[in-house]
């Protein structure tokens, strides 16, 4: 079992991660008075035995799957549910999911009773970036993760027993964010994924925990000095001001986040190429992420008018400018506005 310390001003918590670990790790869970599970249709199906062999004590709700769970409406049925239960403020809520699931279950422990127990029991790849950090958060028509808070859990519990049973697509989907943390962070990180993986079927391998854990130290790195995403923290966000705009426009879940953030890394390289002089062989990381079956290119449907719009209400913006984290060099991110004609004709190269 390997096991990352996350340190914050508001709490300092631990992710444990290993295959098989769950069932160890039930006696750490123990003390509230209630625990009410939140896991989706998808999980529920392969998983719910699990969780009711485990858990035996708890209460188990299912939402949809993917960003169809993350509305306003499904967040309301959560809150009845829990309040019908009779959950109090020394009860939990334990996220049993991917990161949607997270998302939702986190805000709905933050804000039930002005906040209870949460724990992350990711079963996503995507979910080692979510999980960890305290992000949670439901979206709006307008805008992705616009309601949220910074609400850290109790714990992780990263079982990759659990990620044996993902299609590829969630595979890949989740692995676009390894590569997200290899290139903000770590060169020497990227260079390895590069020359070990070269198939998506080559993601899912022994080398995964390795690969998560090196991710989430990445990512504990910029949490624990920046818990509030007041200054370095946004630089984990590289990729996500054009992907969430395009996972909006696709409509929420029509595009899986990693797909999205995916496209988004590559306008940000071109970009960064452009803006701030990056020497880095952009085609040849093209060409990698084609082979592990990216579809890299903004849908062709897409107006960049609409984009831009939408980029304009990240959370990262100033004064209606979309900000973006760029990179000076692999492993050296910045923050900057850039002119809206280079953003356009990137647009335009990379549509389909």
């Amino acid at each position: 079992m390997e096991k990352v310390e996350i340190l914050t001003k508001s709490k300092n918590y631990h992710v444990f991660i290993g295959e098989n670990i769950l069932q160890a790790l039930t006696t750490k869970l123990d003390g509230f008075s209630k625990v009410l599970i939140i896991t989706d249709e998808t999980v529920s199906e392969y998983y719910q035995n699990t969780l009711i062999e485990y858990f035996p004590k708890s209460i188990i709700y299912t939402v949809p799957s993917g960003e169809k769970a993350k509305t306003f409406n499904v967040y309301e049925e959560c809150i009845n549910f829990a309040l019908k239960a009779g959950l109090d403020r020394k009860s939990a809520i334990f996220a049993f999911g991917g990161g949607a699931v997270g998302d939702l279950a986190g805000f709905v422990a933050a804000t039930y009773m002005r906040g209870i127990g949460f724990v992350q029991i990711p079963t996503t790849i995507l979910a080692h970036d979510s999980a960890v950090g305290g992000k949670v958060a439901i979206n709006h028509p307008l805008g992705k993760n616009i309601v949220g808070a910074f609400y850290q859990p109790e714990m992780v519990i990263y079982d990759t027993l659990f990620l044996k049973s993902l299609p590829k697509r969630q595979i890949r989907s989740g692995f676009s964010e390894v590569i997200k943390h290899a290139l903000i962070a770590d060169p020497l990180f990227l260079k390895q994924l590069m020359q070990e993986v070269s198939s998506i079927d080559q993601v899912n391998s022994d080398k995964l925990p390795q690969y998560l854990k090196r991710g989430i130290e990445i990512k504990a790195s910029f949490v624990s000095i920046d818990e509030r995403e007041a200054g370095i923290r946004a630089f984990l966000n590289f990729g996500h001001t054009l992907g969430h705009a395009i996972e909006a426009n696709a409509g929420f879940g029509d595009l899986t986040h990693g797909e999205a953030v995916m496209s988004g890394m590559v306008f940000a390289l071109y970009i960064s190429e452009q803006n701030v002089g990056l020497e880095f062989n952009i085609q040849q990381f093209i060409q990698w992420i084609e082979m592990l079956g990216y579809e890299w290119k903004i849908p062709s449907y897409m107006k960049f008018d609409i984009i831009f719009e939408l980029m304009k209400r990240d959370k990262k913006s100033i004064n209606g400018n979309p900000s973006f984290v760029l990179l000076e060099e692999i492993g050296k991110p910045l923050m900057a506005e850039v002119e809206e004609q280079l953003l356009k004709e990137t647009f335009y190269k990379m549509r389909k």
